[in-house]
């Protein structure tokens, strides 16, 4: 597997500097994925936020996998788009192509603008719902949500360009403040 080492992978340190707060996305499973190897998919997932790549490990012979692997990103803010990409993995060709999902992060953004606005500290709140729209990958609405000093939304992701497939997946944004 030389192929493993072939993205670069997210670290805690990646561009650790000042005013950096930390993105963590969770992949945590998924769903009636697509067919690619006569009966079944050995499915992984690559995680792109901005410039960084990270990827998840390969689950052999499963259309319903369960990853929970958490990627952390740094970063100034929670902007821009979360892109996820569905392989199967492949050793003799090239991996096939099992559909790609995306999610926006403004909701987390704007969640986490309330958030200091309302000087939320402690406690759970639900900050913004994010709806289910034609520009979206959302399977049904979703929350953003405070709780233990985290801006979270879970969702399900229904996967594009492919025959079927869903992911779900959690997004975590940690201020600056609360970063060791």
């Amino acid at each position: 597997g030389e192929r493993a080492n072939g993205a670069p992978v997210a670290t805690e340190e990646a561009g650790r500097g000042k005013g950096c707060g930390l993105l963590k996305v969770a992949v945590a499973r998924g769903r009636s994925l697509a067919v690619r190897d006569f009966t079944s998919s050995d499915p992984y997932v690559i995680v792109r936020v901005a410039d960084t790549t990270a990827k998840t490990k390969v689950i052999n012979s499963c259309l319903n996998p369960v990853w929970n692997e958490e990627m952390t990103f740094s970063m100034k803010e929670p902007v821009g788009v979360i892109k996820f990409e569905v392989f199967d993995w492949d050793r003799f060709k090239y991996d096939d192509k099992m559909g790609h999902a995306f999610l926006d992060l403004q909701p987390v953004a704007a969640a986490t603008k309330l958030r200091r606005a309302l000087r939320l500290t402690a406690g759970e709140t639900k900050l913004r719902k994010v709806a289910l729209d034609v520009d979206n990958c959302l399977l049904s609405d979703s929350f953003v949500m405070y709780a233990n000093g985290e801006v979270a939304v879970d969702a399900w992701l229904r996967l594009r360009d492919v025959e079927s497939g869903e992911l779900f997946i959690t997004v975590k944004w940690i201020e600056a403040e609360n970063t060791k």
